[in-house]
Parts: structure tokens; C-alpha cells; sequence
């Protein structure tokens, strides 16, 4: 069976249930251990197509740090923080070694620059590289012309945990620029492996590198973790 065919045999449920295991960092034997399941039965709703109950499906959630309804895909596209705030929310700074670590290297983002018609605020696919962000976009964008210019920007990303009303967020500020020096781009181009989700064309490489790194988090008393 070929890679497409692989892909298709694969429910949105098991791509979320990845998706999120991945980003908490654990194993399938974890999961499998905090779902009262087996490693083999989570590698089967991740790759396949299962039809678990509702009670494996609320275990699941627990041990993945969320909820039903996140999991199948209710919630895919209402704006995220909905839900009323947490138990004695807390505030928190972040100093820049973690801001650069919750970044982990590559994700999705939102920057705001000033473009031809005022602010603007769009999502962008972005790479960490020597504590300096890489994008790969369009030279008529709107962040390929403030690259041009040399002009700051602001770059924000950010994660909500919906289940337990707590996340975090990470903000960059400082100029852009269009990596113009053959040897740089050259140097660059070869270390960028994220590419837009909007699609070819977008070959110019931008680098950003931040003057200024702060970010924040909201602690909730009682969740996983704290």
C-alpha cells in the first residue's frame, strides 16, 4: 500500500490524537498507561479507523490533556478561548530562554506590519534559527516590502489549552530584512525546511531578528503539570 493510501486510511480523530500526543511529548506507552489502554490500540486510532466508545474517548481526552470535543473535531473552527476563565488564574512572565524553547523550532504564527493600506495582522509559517526567525514569502507580500525596507514588525504565536483555561504567549519584535547577500540566502535557503501552507511562489526568504523577546503564561492551580 502506497503513502496516499495510508494517509487516507487515517481518521481526523487519529491525526488529532498524534497531533496531540505530539505536542505533549508523550509516548504512546504513556498515553496508553494514563487511557487504561494499550500502546497497540493507540497506534490503531492513530493509523487507522476505529470507532471507539464514548468512554475510551473521555479516558483519552484525559490522558491527552483535553477534551471530546477537540479530539473529533467539534471545535475545528470556532475562535479559540471561549471558555470563561479558569479556578485563581495566574500570570506569569517568561524570560527569553523559554520563550525560544516554547517556540521549538518551527510552527505557525501571526505578524503584524505596516502595509500599504495601515496595520495588518496575518498568520505565517516560521523557523527558529540562531535565536532569529526565518519566513518564506512573496516579494510583493506585505512582509516581503517591509523586508525590503528593512522596517520592524511584531510577531506573535501563542497556545491555548481549552480544557483547563490556561496557555501561553510569546512576542518578538524587531526588523526584517530580505536575505539579499548571495552567501547568506545561500546559507539560509539550505536551512529552511518549513514551507507556507499557502502555497508555492512565496520564495523569498525574510529573516527576523528580535530586539526584544517576552512572553507570558497562565498558570490555573490543579491542572496537569502545575
Amino acid at each position: 500500500m502506497n503513502t496516499t493510501d495510508d494517509r487516507r486510511r487515517r481518521s481526523d480523530l487519529g491525526r488529532r490524537v498524534a497531533t496531540r500526543r505530539r505536542q505533549l511529548g508523550r509516548s504512546r506507552e504513556e498515553v496508553a498507561e494514563r487511557a487504561g489502554s494499550s500502546p497497540g490500540y493507540i497506534a490503531y486510532v492513530e493509523e487507522q479507523l476505529p470507532t471507539p466508545g464514548i468512554e475510551f474517548l473521555v479516558r483519552l481526552a484525559h490522558a491527552l490533556d483535553t477534551t471530546v470535543q477537540e479530539l473529533t473535531g467539534l471545535t475545528a473552527d470556532l475562535a479559540p478561548g471561549g471558555a470563561p476563565p479558569g479556578n485563581r488564574p495566574e500570570l506569569v512572565e517568561l524570560d527569553e530562554a523559554e520563550c525560544w524553547s516554547l517556540l521549538d523550532g518551527r510552527g505557525v504564527g501571526r505578524i503584524g506590519v505596516e502595509g500599504t493600506d495601515g496595520l495588518a495582522v496575518f498568520p505565517v509559517n516560521y523557523q527558529v534559527l540562531d535565536e532569529s526567525l526565518l519566513f518564506s514569502t512573496a516579494p510583493e507580500s506585505a512582509l516581503g516590502r517591509a523586508a525590503a525596507g528593512g522596517a520592524e514588525v511584531a510577531f506573535e504565536e501563542d497556545r491555548l489549552d481549552e480544557a483547563f483555561r490556561r496557555g501561553w504567549s510569546v512576542l518578538l519584535v524587531g526588523p526584517v530584512h530580505a536575505l539579499s547577500d548571495p552567501a547568506e540566502a545561500m546559507g539560509m535557503s539550505r536551512a529552511v525546511t518549513v514551507r507556507p501552507w499557502s502555497g508555492d511562489g512565496r520564495d523569498t526568504v525574510v529573516r527576523l531578528v528580535p530586539r526584544r523577546v517576552t512572553g507570558r503564561r497562565i498558570l490555573v492551580p490543579g491542572a496537569p503539570g502545575t
